[in-house]
């Protein structure tokens, strides 16, 4: 099944995304998470394309979207989301599920709460909205939204270091399974100049997604969407609690949580597959 990769422009910000699938099928968004892109999906594209329109797209300051000046472009949350909801509406997505990870949750998120009859299904994996999966390893970002102070800041900066990009994926994961590529276009990428203030920038501005939870939790109560979580339980950032919670919400989340880490598709690509597989198919039967 061939992946087009393909670039539109959505308030002056060129959007890079992945297109796979009969356009006529119904569609699922992936949205990445940090510091990754649409390569994350690399291996995940080709298991669902012969039977949905998939469709990935790098947010804005990621991978091969656009990397506006912080002087144009405020990196927040809100903005990211008001960019990826103006892309789908570009190329005319009007009814899609979500498969939501890490920084991609609060963005898929925020587009389900402003237009729930889009939404006709979430995979969410290891994209949190609940304060209890949230780990001890948030301290020291969470110390920056409390007092935002140079050395605050500053402090930050260990997270966008080569080797912990490369943490993030092989904690809890078997390390001999995860391809070394990933970490590397990243790591790539991060090496831009200007994409440590941009990063440092969004993870001061995550404070806004957990005011947002409740929120989010309200539309999962309200909606109850057809809801998949399927998580790495060996995260060292997003605990399987986070998982869990789902269900206190919405009766119809079903959890799945998997022996990988953070980035489950380096290690566990076809199972998620197939489970999203068997989750959309009982979907579409109902």
């Amino acid at each position: 099944m061939d992946v087009r990769y393909r670039s539109t422009e959505v308030n002056s910000v060129r959007v890079f995304y992945r297109e796979a699938g009969p356009s006529d099928a119904p569609t699922v968004l992936l949205l990445h998470g940090f510091p990754s892109s649409s390569h994350m999906f690399r291996d995940l594209i080709p298991e669902l394309a012969d039977r949905f329109h998939v469709v990935a797209p790098d947010l804005p300051g990621f991978g091969q979207s656009d990397m506006p000046d912080r002087d144009t472009f405020q990196y927040t949350f809100d903005n990211l989301a008001t960019v990826i909801e103006g892309f789908t509406e570009k190329i005319g997505l009007d009814r899609y599920a979500v498969y939501v990870f890490d920084y991609g949750a609060p963005v898929g998120f925020r587009l389900a709460v402003s237009h729930p009859e889009r939404i006709t299904a979430i995979i969410s994996q290891n994209g949190n909205a609940y304060t209890e999966g949230l780990s001890d390893g948030w301290a020291p970002i969470q110390a920056y939204w409390k007092d935002r102070t140079p050395e605050n800041r500053e402090a930050l900066r260990g997270f966008l270091a080569p080797g912990t990009t490369q943490w993030q994926y092989t904690e809890g994961a078997d390390a001999e399974l995860v391809s070394p590529d990933g970490y590397a276009l990243d790591n790539h990428y991060l090496a831009r100049p200007g994409a440590d203030e941009i990063q440092l920038d969004l993870l001061g501005n995550y404070h806004t997604n957990v005011e947002l939870y409740p929120a989010f939790q309200e539309y999962f109560r309200s909606h109850t969407p057809p809801l998949l979580a399927i998580w790495g339980r060996h995260d060292p950032f997003f605990l399987p609690a986070g998982a869990e919670a789902f269900t206190r919400d919405n009766p119809n989340a079903k959890v799945e949580l998997l022996e990988t880490g953070h980035f489950a598709l380096e290690t566990h690509a076809e199972h998620v597959a197939a489970s999203i597989r068997a989750f959309l198919d009982d979907v579409e039967s109902r």
